[in-house]
């Protein structure tokens, strides 16, 4: 079993930066590939952004290629999101994920999920 818990949501102003974090207990996320997805209210959850278990590939949603990158520290057992730039419609609860089975961004399947942390953007 593996326990993901996410940090470093907030309230942030259009134009701005955060940082998530997942950190990962129970188990060793070195060969997982990670990923990040939202869901804004009234909206279903989507993928933001996906990593291999070494680092190697990256994936992200159109909508927030080049403004947001994700990366990962297996020795901390931990997986990041740096958003920059953010925009209003950034707004929503960030998930953490481990995928059992990943193949692009519309084709996985999850393991793991964690309890989520709110992005507000505004305007």
């Amino acid at each position: 079993q593996v326990q993901l818990v996410e940090s470093g949501g907030g309230l942030v102003q259009a134009g701005g930066s955060l940082r998530l974090s997942c950190a990962a207990s129970g188990r060793t996320l070195s060969r997982y590939t990670m990923g990040w997805f939202r869901q804004a209210p009234g909206k279903e959850r989507e993928f933001v952004a996906g990593i291999s278990w070494s680092g190697g590939s990256t994936y992200y949603a159109d909508s927030v290629k080049g403004r947001f990158t994700i990366s990962r520290d297996n020795a901390k057992n931990t997986v990041y999101l740096q958003m920059n730039s953010l925009k209003p419609e950034d707004t929503a609860v960030y998930y953490c994920a481990a995928f059992r089975r990943f193949v692009d961004i519309t084709t996985y399947v999850i393991d793991y999920w964690g309890q989520g942390t709110q992005v507000t953007v505004s305007s």
